[in-house]
């Protein structure tokens, strides 16, 4: 059995995968293989619902006819669950869905409660099973899926990891913080809120200041670590599905990352309850972690002999052609709505001079092809794909099979990125490959 992943997909127009010299050697690998995996970037609702107030960064609505044009690319598992999943509120949530299911497209990490969410989807092939379990911990408050009681429904939304964020400061810092607190009568704020009932003591040695939790420690940091019942709740379906499939994919779309080895936030370094939460996956049964959302590739980790992939990076990246904004994305990024959708990004970028359209390291990604033999993972090739940074708009962000330089380029990265893993790579047929023992 073969299994195709992919990172990100924001698709607002028509692919093209079967026609298009340039990127049907691409598809075709996908369609090739048993099952084919992408995380859907958007919201396939034709702009139905309500436009959210706390979006995913711009609001990705989408004619759900792009749900098409993806089966029609190979695509036959869908992560479902990411910052975006929400951009128009529970309708265009509900709107998606319906479009997912009347098509019967395999998905999960979105539902109308919270067990839904977090329930595996299955995808049957001759070759075997595949089961998917997706969640994010990139989203607004309120967007997560909440539980049904014996009285009153769930409320629909997305599989959530929460995470509990420590704002570590010295001795000293903690000192002139504490002061500062006094001095803007929080803590007398704090103490009547708790005479109230509405709020809560905090921790002994933390200081709750505006939303922020911060610790005393002998270092200035930010620490995470998941949230551990949603991580126990994760698992418990991590280890059904491992019962009644042949292969189980762990799907995390997370934007948070930690600092690099040097002491410097650094984008392509996960956040530390990222690692703790993909190697408890691994440990209840995960055959595969497929790890996307900052939009760039980032390492790859071999543990307990199973392949986390901390970023697949984009995959088809035209969030530049979103054809309609709502107000809140105008008023997000200081316009008018006179100003037409493109012209937004472009102004956005500072015409492509900043931002996505800017950088290459949102141009590069991977499509790793997993191959298993009786329920087992026993190779991994790792094909470098690019989505053509440089050129117009309405061109770039189609994936193609990476050539010569960019080949090279994307090679390097890997190998640079997940050296601190202590990942080493063979080669195969000029593609990186990982072999297995079984």
């Amino acid at each position: 059995m073969r299994v195709a992943l992919t990172g990100d997909s924001i698709l607002f127009r028509r692919l093209n995968s079967q026609i298009d010299p340039a990127i049907a050697p691409l598809f075709d690998m996908i369609r090739a293989c048993d099952v084919g995996f992408t995380n859907l970037e958007f919201v396939a609702n034709d702009f139905e619902g309500d436009p959210a107030l706390d979006h995913g960064g711009t609001h990705f609505g989408a004619p759900c006819w792009v749900l098409d044009e993806l089966d029609e690319a190979g695509f036959n598992l869908y992560a479902a669950a990411t910052n975006h999943s929400l951009d128009y509120s529970i309708a265009g949530l509900r709107k998606m869905m319906h479009a997912l299911d009347e098509r019967e497209m395999v998905y999960a990490g979105i539902g109308t409660n919270l067990e839904e969410a977090r329930r595996p989807a299955y995808i049957t092939t001759p070759a075997g099973t595949v089961a998917l379990i997706s969640c994010t911990s990139t989203f607004a408050r309120g967007q997560e899926a909440s539980a049904q009681t014996g009285l009153m429904a769930g409320r629909p939304g997305i599989n959530p990891l929460h995470y509990h964020k420590s704002y570590q400061v010295t001795p000293e810092e903690m000192v002139q913080l504490r002061a500062i607190y006094g001095r803007l009568g929080l803590q007398d704020i704090l103490e009547e809120k708790i005479r109230q009932g509405f709020s809560f003591r905090p921790p002994e040695g933390t200081l709750p200041f505006d939303g922020l939790q911060f610790a005393t420690s002998d270092e200035t940091r930010v620490k995470t670590r998941s949230n551990q019942q949603d991580l126990a709740e994760i698992i418990k379906w991590v280890e059904e599905a491992r019962m009644v499939s042949d292969a189980v994919v762990v799907s995390i779309h997370a934007h948070e990352s930690d600092y690099n080895a040097s002491g410097v936030p650094d984008i392509e370094v996960p956040a530390a309850f990222l690692h703790e939460f993909t190697h408890k996956v691994v440990e209840a049964g995960a055959s595969l972690v497929a790890c996307h959302g900052p939009h760039l590739v980032r390492g790859v980790e071999v543990y307990k002999n199973t392949p986390i992939f901390h970023g697949l990076g984009n995959f088809i990246g035209q969030n530049e052609l979103v054809s309609r904004l709502p107000m809140d994305s105008y008023t997000a990024f200081r316009y008018t709505p006179d100003m037409t959708p493109h012209r937004l990004y472009k102004g956005r970028s500072e015409n492509d001079t900043k931002g996505f359209p800017s950088d290459q390291r949102f141009w590069d990604s991977i499509m790793p092809i997993c191959h298993f033999e009786d329920g087992a993972l026993k190779a991994v090739e790792i094909h470098p794909v690019t989505l053509g940074l440089g050129q117009s708009a309405h061109k770039r962000g189609v994936p193609y099979l990476a050539q010569g330089a960019d080949r090279t380029r994307i090679h390097e990265k890997i190998q640079a990125l997940s050296q601190p893993y202590g990942t080493s790579f063979g080669m195969a047929e000029g593609n990186m490959t990982l072999t297995f023992n079984s």
